[in-house]
């Protein structure tokens, strides 16, 4: 690429039937500050391009790791609900081999077992709900961050504007309340 100091550099010969040297060093002149202006531009492109590209690997590593640490939790909260439920079963099972008298015992026993299961099952309920939720806060906080991004530029310009109007809308306040003041002497100057 070519950059503005080339252009700035760059010698034409001269030659008799050729162009005129101060229109060509003026129209050089005029490239020269939009090349330059255009160079800056592109390279602050180039690195605001890098930074979001930076920017983009870090959530995606941290969505990665959040996915295995999901991953990580589903399977933990399946052993947890198979060992409770075999847990269960061995202990229906030996209920009903004791007899009548230990019966009783194995009901209220595999009772507390279903209240500790439903519990364990409300409790991976929650953690999944949670983590869920989690995960899609951090998936709305980085469409909010690129939203502010793209909306800084407006948001700017809509303040300015705001700001234009309180401006006016206080001098026009400031003038009748002159005016009013005014009439008011005026009517005291009258009446004297």
């Amino acid at each position: 690429m070519i950059t503005p100091l080339e252009i700035q550099k760059k010698e034409f010969k001269r030659s008799l039937g050729g162009y005129h040297p101060k229109s060509v060093e003026s129209f050089l002149d005029e490239i020269l500050v939009d090349y330059e202006a255009l160079y800056k531009e592109n390279i602050e492109l180039k690195d605001k391009l890098n930074y979001m590209a930076d920017q983009i690997r870090k959530y995606n590593t941290m969505e990665e790791t959040l996915n295995k640490t999901l991953v990580v939790a589903q399977k933990t909260a399946d052993e947890v609900t198979s060992a409770a439920r075999q847990k269960a079963e061995n202990i229906i099972d030996d209920a009903e081999l004791r007899g009548i008298e230990i019966i009783n015992d194995a009901k209220d026993e595999v009772r507390n077992i279903k209240t500790e299961y439903e519990n364990l099952k409300k409790e991976i309920f929650t953690f999944k709900t949670r983590f869920q939720a989690f995960m899609e806060a951090q998936l709305l906080s980085l469409d909010e961050f690129y939203s502010q991004i793209e909306a800084g530029c407006a948001k700017e310009t809509k303040d300015a504007e705001e700001v234009s109007e309180k401006e006016k809308t206080k001098d026009i306040e400031e003038i009748e309340n002159i005016e009013e003041s005014n009439q008011v002497e005026d009517s005291s100057d009258i009446e004297a």
